[in-house]
């Protein structure tokens, strides 16, 4: 339709980075495009904080999982849901912050995810690569140590950046009339696009230049929500000041 529209349908995760660097200046533009996403309320609940140190970057890697490419991408950013600020500004002017509530946490959240994804969008328009990473919430308390992270702030996930060293194919999403519904939740209608996604996918992991493997999406979804999933993430978040009511 548009090359925006071509550009968004053809994103795909970048683990390998050429040595070419991103400048700060770039990384601030980046950062604003992701100001002006949406936020609820103008509460602008979002931090970002640029990682450059090598030795903390390894630490980072290594707390993901052992993911190389939080090493060796040309930047690195940690998006953070910050009520810090809000609650600061609350006390300013008189007011008592309610700390907990869950609503704050998912407006917090959901500002930091639309402010990312605007800044990756920008990312790619300038031909630049991004892997998200979830990772660090593997021990989201040592990542929230190594930043200072204060009372009210949580990493959410980092972002690698820099110019591909690679082409990756597009990986298949689930069929749109697997996700966009009319009028009702039509429940009895997703069990066959989830059956006809499976193949789609298998056949996908099978003839892909790099990592073929034998899986399907249901599989994977048992592997993932079939156990528990980062279990310390609500002490964690309680700690943080979040999620106590």
């Amino acid at each position: 339709m548009n090359e925006t529209i071509d550009r968004l349908l053809g994103h795909r995760s970048i683990r390998t980075y050429t040595d070419d660097p991103v400048s700060d200046e770039v990384i601030r533009t980046l950062v604003a495009c992701g100001q002006a996403a949406a936020t609820s309320s103008h509460v602008q609940a979002t931090t970002v904080v640029q990682i450059k140190d090598a030795d903390n970057r390894q630490r980072i890697a290594k707390i993901a999982g052992g993911q190389p490419w939080v090493v060796n991408a040309a930047a690195f950013l940690i998006w953070c849901a910050d009520l810090r600020r809000a609650s600061d500004a609350c006390a300013r002017v008189g007011g008592e912050f309610e700390a907990g509530m869950t609503e704050h946490f998912i407006i917090a959240t959901v500002d930091v995810a639309l402010a990312a994804q605007n800044a990756v969008v920008a990312a790619e328009s300038l031909g630049l690569g991004i892997c998200y990473i979830g990772g660090i919430r593997n021990d989201a308390a040592a990542v929230s140590e190594l930043l200072h992270l204060p009372d009210q702030v949580y990493p959410v996930f980092g972002l690698c950046i820099g110019v591909p060293a690679q082409d990756p194919e597009v990986k298949p999403r689930l069929p749109i009339d697997a996700v966009l519904m009319q009028e009702s939740y039509e429940d009895s209608a997703v069990a066959g696009h989830v059956a006809n996604y499976d193949q789609t996918l298998t056949d996908y992991y099978a003839r892909r230049s790099s990592n073929a493997k034998q899986s399907d999406w249901s599989h994977a979804m048992r592997s993932l929500v079939g156990k528990e999933s980062r279990p310390h993430m609500h002490a964690f978040l309680n700690g943080q000041g979040f999620l106590t009511r």
